[in-house]
């Protein structure tokens, strides 16, 4: 050992790289907690993006950049626009923000998540369907789908539109959602209720869509001449559609409400959520008919079927019940979907609330988890989930 003139020890120098600092993993939990928001504030703005979308549809400015896309009549900047163009541009520049925004929001999920989280799924498909969104509305100007275009082909371009749009929504919903919760899947009656349900909204929201794109073709000055117009005998199929709506919404309220009652006792406040906006959407459609279709009310009736969309997203995979959860004991995953006291050696069972803080304890680390959700209403196992919690 080396001494220096005072006697002291000389300190050796630095061979081997220091430890990683404490604060890196501190930083990456408080990325994590700090995602939900930004990714509630993304699923806003493209919900604000959409509703911009349909004022392009109902004012009847779909070309007011030309055949030209992404700019408009092949300029960035122009001096005093018309008022369909100053609209669609209006939709062009959010759709972009929201495509910064998107991609934001995947670099941030596969920053501050592992590998094979769910919050990267979500993400990467977000912006997969934000791209196909993109390329959809590019063909509806390109083919000149747009304005007083009555065609077959629109209206099937519409609805493939409108299913993108509302893949799109779930995939930002889900994101935002399994940022602070686990990823569970629905199992046996609760899996096809609910793929039942966002099947049944889907078609619904595909003829609304339709409907609204009759009352901007065929735009009536009664109500009675509205009836006469969406029972004639050579009536548009959109115009027929507009029709049938009002039957299929009823029919689809009621399915709903009487799924959102059967799960809350498993997912109360997305239940609660479901109801009350299927009430005021129920109002809403009530006041769009009988006020032939204002473009305010056209705009308040989209964002509330946007809103219930979105809520039964959330209720479809929210579920705070009983449970029992069985980890191995091992680094290998326990091959079992039985939730009992057999194979002791392999897991052992434990009682308790999700999101008490039994999933986070240190003890847990490393090893495979498998969750059951059981219905405090039937005792019966509804969810399964399974997750491999990080070593470190």
């Amino acid at each position: 050992m080396q001494t220096g003139a005072d006697n002291s020890p000389t300190p050796m120098p630095g061979i081997l790289p220091s430890p990683p600092e404490v604060f890196t993993g501190v930083q990456s939990a408080d990325s994590q907690r700090r995602f939900p928001k930004f990714a509630w504030i993304v699923l806003a703005y493209t919900v604000a993006v959409i509703l911009e979308g349909a004022l392009v549809r109902a004012t009847g400015s779909g070309a007011g950049c030309g055949n030209n896309w992404p700019l408009c009549s092949g300029q960035l900047v122009f001096g005093t626009p018309a008022l369909a163009t100053v609209i669609e541009f209006a939709h062009r520049s959010m759709t972009g923000i929201d495509t910064v925004l998107i991609l934001w929001l995947l670099v941030w999920a596969f920053r501050a998540f592992p590998k094979r989280h769910a919050v990267r799924l979500g993400a990467a498909l977000s912006t997969l369907f934000l791209i196909t969104e993109a390329l959809i509305g590019a063909a509806l100007v390109k083919f000149g789908l747009v304005v007083n275009d009555a065609s077959p082909a629109r209206a099937a371009v519409l609805s493939l539109h409108l299913t993108n749009t509302l893949t799109l929504l779930a995939c930002l919903t889900l994101t935002a959602w399994w940022a602070g919760h686990p990823r569970i899947r629905p199992a046996g009656r609760a899996a096809w209720m609910a793929w039942g349900s966002l099947a049944a909204v889907a078609v619904l929201g595909v003829t609304g869509a339709l409907a609204a794109l009759a009352d901007t073709l065929y735009p009536v000055h009664s109500l009675a001449a509205g009836f006469a117009q969406d029972l004639s005998a050579d009536a548009n199929f959109a115009v027929r559609l507009r029709a049938m709506h009002p039957f299929l919404a009823a029919a689809v309220a009621l399915w709903l409400a009487y799924y959102a009652i059967w799960r809350t006792a498993d997912a109360r406040k997305p239940a609660l959520a479901v109801i009350a906006i299927v009430a005021a959407q129920l109002l809403a459609g009530v006041l769009n008919l009988l006020l032939l279709a204002p473009i305010p009310m056209q705009i308040v009736h989209l964002l509330l079927a946007d809103l219930l969309w979105i809520a039964l997203v959330v209720l479809c995979v929210d579920s705070n019940p009983r449970f029992s959860l069985t980890f191995s004991a091992s680094q290998r995953p326990c091959h079992t979907d039985k939730v009992n006291a057999q194979g002791a050696h392999c897991r052992r069972r434990i009682g308790g609330t999700i999101g008490g803080g039994g999933i986070g304890r240190r003890g847990l680390r490393g090893r495979s988890l498998r969750i059951a959700a059981v219905s405090r209403r039937t005792g019966h196992v509804v969810q399964r989930s399974s997750f491999r919690r990080p070593a470190g």
